[in-house]
């Protein structure tokens, strides 16, 4: 069977993140990152179901060159593969992504044939947009769920079962492969890469794909200018003495 695990570069949870001075955009000059908490659990998940039931997993990317630290981290988990959807590294809106990241899969399903089993995260830990997923299944024309903390294939029918806690109890889909789902973190425990498998991530050759997805959203920022603060103030009194100042002022504004 054939497994792919696409992911997102994401500052890394728990950063302090700052903006840049225009306020359009993140400062990443002194940020970490790494692939968010449920796409790790779905790296692992595609290792975990190519360990049962034989085949290969490949990971994919959209981003610039440094997005290779992700595809590396991932293969010295166990993934085989590793696709990287090269793009000018500034960030894409979900419309954008989704349109690289298909024409991405339909290129290497072409050559290879197409993938059983395709995973999402649920959501990315930046922008949270719930979209790409359900954006690409649509494209290819495949079932989607989302929210997964279950999966099992059973390969001789060509079928995926998914589960998904709900309130109260939990829903069971049964869909056909090709499939594609959006995975949750609590999937599974995310294993640690070892020294062999780093070490063998390297020689990993990672496949560059030049990204296409010309149209997309537009994004506007409006910053709001703080209230004028009152330059003037006129004291109207101390104590009894006052009221009356007070009562001439409430007249005047037509309060009274």
């Amino acid at each position: 069977m054939r497994v792919l695990i696409c992911v997102k570069r994401v500052p890394a949870p728990g950063a302090r993140i700052n903006i840049t001075d225009d306020g359009q955009d993140v400062d990443a000059a002194h940020l970490g990152f790494t692939v968010s908490p449920h796409e790790e659990c779905g790296v692992e998940e595609a290792v975990q179901l190519v360990e049962r039931h034989g085949g290969e997993a490949t990971v994919l990317t959209l981003g610039g060159p440094e997005s290779e630290e992700q595809l590396r981290y991932a293969a010295s988990l166990g993934i085989q593969n590793a696709v990287l959807v090269a793009s000018d590294g500034a960030p894409w809106d979900p419309q954008r992504t989704a349109q690289a990241v298909t024409s991405a899969i339909e290129s290497i399903e072409g050559e290879d044939g197409a993938f059983d089993l395709i995973l999402f995260g649920n959501e990315s830990a930046d922008s949270g947009g719930f979209q790409v997923g359900v954006r690409v299944a649509h494209k290819l024309g495949r079932p989607i769920v989302n929210a997964i903390k279950g999966i099992e294939l059973d390969t001789e029918n060509a079928k995926v079962i998914a589960r998904r806690e709900i309130d109260g109890g939990r829903e069971v889909y049964e869909m056909p492969t090709p499939a594609v789902l959006g995975v949750k973190e609590g999937l599974n425990l995310p294993r640690y890469p070892t020294m062999k498998g780093r070490l063998a991530s390297k020689k990993v050759e990672v496949k560059v794909i030049d990204a296409v997805g010309d149209t997309g959203s537009q994004k506007r920022v409006t910053l709001l200018q703080p209230p004028e603060q009152a330059s003037n103030t006129v004291k109207l009194g101390e104590g009894p003495s006052a009221a009356p100042a007070i009562v001439d002022l409430l007249d005047e504004l037509g309060v009274l």
